[in-house]
């Protein structure tokens, strides 16, 4: 029996894949590509080169954030070069960093690997969709030197616990030597990425197993309210508590969700912690205190046996003052209440 041939050093090197970046001070943008990059199956246990040398560049198997090359067929993926102005598309205008180029190209498997989904489910997209939104733009955004707000407006406070703020804190300080004996310049680049990437898939945790299921709870509850409770889909009645504002509005915005635009106009839900129930106005837009139809003005501000009384309804608690919020105190409030909203 014949025993296989051993590899050499040089060949087991060849058979490990290596991303490069630059040297110097580094960035939010390519520590979180790195992190990304090392989440998927081809560059898993990569290697990692750290330099501005074109000669040992062209060695690497994938590079980012240096070289002045934007080529997916090369895996070279910098936003330095003249001309450079890649966005991520899907209505994202913001100019992509090397952060954005390779969530672009990769984040779907980045998504798929870390919750066990096939790439081709639909809550992939809609998870790479959010993450990009919530996440990787602003870190583009800031890269690129793009503000938030138009360049006349004086902030009121300066801000500088934002993630690409702490990314730069983990450089050495100006007068502080970046050799290995004072700073390990390579273990702090390591923790800045690990520290994007916890965030990263901290948020994509938080995005696939709380944020997606009240996206499915609160379609399903819409269907059902209009089956069972309200046709016109005026009233949305859920079972029990969930976030529902940011989705019913994203929701409204997709043709493909069945949900119209504009449409509901009173959620119906069971208080978190009460055990009561709440009746809450919808929003003419998710950060708005204006309500699309606030309840009566002859309920505001009223409370317990005088709310019942001027509402019709038993088991009254409060109305807010504003008329967006008002709570009851058993579950036969939210029939009594669609029997009755068209009076409202």
């Amino acid at each position: 029996m014949t025993s296989s041939p051993q590899q050499t050093p040089a060949k087991r090197q060849k058979l490990q894949q290596v991303i490069g970046t630059h040297n110097g001070t580094f960035h939010c943008d390519e520590a979180l590509a790195v992190f990304l990059l090392r989440q998927t199956n081809k560059y898993r246990d990569a290697d990692l080169k750290r330099t501005r040398d074109p000669a040992i560049l062209d060695t690497c198997d994938i590079v980012v954030d240096v070289g002045a090359i934007y080529d997916e067929s090369l895996q070279r993926f910098d936003h330095h070069q003249r001309g450079f102005t890649e966005v991520f598309g899907h209505g994202f205008t913001t100019k992509l960093s090397s952060a954005g180029l390779v969530y672009k190209h990769f984040g779907k498997e980045v998504i798929a690997n870390n919750t066990q989904l096939p790439i081709e489910d639909a809550n992939v997209q809609t998870l790479w969709l959010k993450l990009y939104k919530e996440f990787i733009e602003a870190i583009d955004g800031v890269d690129n030197g793009i503000s938030q707000y138009p360049n006349d407006i004086t902030p009121k406070y300066r801000s500088r616990t934002d993630l690409s703020s702490r990314v730069g804190g983990l450089n050495p300080a100006w007068n502080q030597p970046s050799d290995s004996k004072t700073v390990d310049v390579r273990a702090q680049f390591a923790k800045a990425s690990q520290l994007t990437g916890s965030e990263f898939l901290g948020r994509l945790d938080y995005y696939a197993n709380a944020w997606l299921p009240a996206r499915d709870i609160l379609v399903s509850s819409v269907a059902q309210s209009k089956q069972n409770l309200d046709s016109t889909g005026k009233i949305i009645l859920f079972e029990q508590f969930l976030p529902w504002k940011e989705h019913l509005f994203e929701l409204e915005a997709d043709p493909s969700s069945g949900i119209g635009p504009g449409e509901a106009i009173y959620v119906v839900y069971p208080d978190e912690t009460g055990g009561n129930w709440r009746v809450q106005a919808v929003p003419v837009s998710p950060e708005s205190f204006e309500s699309r139809k606030a309840l009566p003005e002859a309920w505001r501000g009223l409370r317990d046996e005088e709310l019942s009384k001027a509402s019709g309804i038993p088991g009254g608690i409060f109305i807010h003052a504003s008329g967006f919020i008002g709570g009851k105190s058993f579950s036969c409030f939210r029939q009594s209440f669609a029997s009755s909203y068209h009076d409202l």
